[in-house]
């Protein structure tokens, strides 16, 4: 797991998921992703995500 304040990059496809959206990454694995919004077109394409900082749980 990365340190707190660390940046996380990622890439992969961007899929529904369930009544919501998730990165079906590269590396492989699933990253659920809480959108507000995502517009139809993006959906089933490459995407990149980026974090800059993590909070504690």
């Amino acid at each position: 797991m990365p340190a707190i304040g660390s940046r996380i990059d990622k890439t992969g496809t961007l899929i529904a998921d369930g009544g919501g959206y998730a990165l079906r990454r590269n590396i492989g694995g699933r990253w659920r992703l809480d959108l507000h919004c995502v517009l139809v077109d993006h959906v089933e394409k490459r995407v990149r995500t980026s974090v800059s900082s993590l909070l504690k749980a």
